[in-house]
């Protein structure tokens, strides 16, 4: 049940020496809250079956359906960043950005 969502999301910094924040559209937050409820809910079903001795290859099966979730919400999440911040900084002429791109990538590989 993945809802693909229009709206961007973007990070934005208020100066150089401030904490950069996004901001997202209250839908889009929603929607990042809503999957996360349900991955702490997965989460919290897999300790449950490992207390409740649950057959390994069913508590990997669930596993698996958590990572994926948890993939899945990375991309929105990036999905927003390209076509919002990426954007939006790329446009101010600050290439440092597509650095920070390649390392955020490089991180979501790994896994």
């Amino acid at each position: 049940m993945e809802n693909k969502t229009e709206e961007v999301v973007c990070c934005h910094t208020e100066d150089a020496t401030s904490c950069r924040k996004s901001h997202h559209p209250e839908r889009v937050k929603k929607d990042l809250t809503n999957r996360l409820n349900r991955i702490e809910g997965q989460i919290r079903g897999i300790k449950g079956m490992i207390d409740k001795d649950v057959y390994c290859d069913d508590v990997i099966t669930q596993i698996s359906a958590t990572q994926s979730a948890l993939n899945s919400v990375a991309k929105l999440l990036l999905e927003g960043h390209l076509k919002g911040c990426v954007v939006d900084r790329l446009s101010e002429g600050d290439d440092e950005v597509l650095d920070e791109l390649v390392v955020t990538i490089q991180k979501l590989m790994k896994k």
